[in-house]
């Protein structure tokens, strides 16, 4: 191969690479919102499937992870398994699902059979508005003194890595 060729080669390559970083950087990456930023998230209070209740504004001192979904989501059905491992091998944060808009038996089913463990539900749907949802799923990321410091729309299969940072980054404060 000549000299030409490989450094033609060379940079092609690094032009792959720096496109890829920036599609991930635009397009997976989660956005984090400053110190300066961040906003109170809403004293919102959900009832678990076994009935209990569940008040946001109780988890001040952890890291809570809200991921909001619906049964008919397609994506969320990849989303919710590695959301779920997250949570199984991270015991430090709270990881929370909220079925959104759908009443207790279907919520309950569903769960059941995405053997998900820490489910709440809002059957009138209100959590669409209290966090601005777009869409399924997402996930809003809560700081230890209950505030909003990211919310991550969509389908991301890095989202266990990114959930690892956010953790990492917020149990600091």
């Amino acid at each position: 191969m000549s000299r030409f060729l490989k450094l033609r080669f060379l940079f092609d390559a690094i032009a792959v690479a720096l496109v890829l970083f920036v599609a991930y950087r635009l397009l997976v990456a989660p956005r984090f919102l400053s110190e300066s930023a961040a906003y109170p998230a809403p004293a919102v209070r959900y009832q678990t499937l076994a009935g209990a209740p569940f008040a946001l504004a109780k988890q001040r001192g952890h890291v809570v992870f809200l991921e909001f979904y619906a049964s008919w989501c397609t994506p969320c059905r990849v989303s919710l398994p590695l959301v779920e491992s997250f949570a199984r091998s991270h015991p430090e944060v709270r990881v929370v699902a909220v079925d959104v808009g759908e009443p207790r038996e279907v919520a309950a089913a569903f769960a059941r059979a995405q053997r998900l463990t820490n489910v709440v539900i809002d059957p009138r749907g209100l959590s669409r508005g209290f966090f601005q949802l777009e869409g399924f799923p997402t996930m809003v990321v809560i700081d230890p003194r209950g505030r909003i410091r990211a919310t991550w729309q969509g389908l991301n299969p890095a989202v266990q890595l990114n959930m690892a940072h956010a953790a990492k980054m917020l149990a600091l404060l």
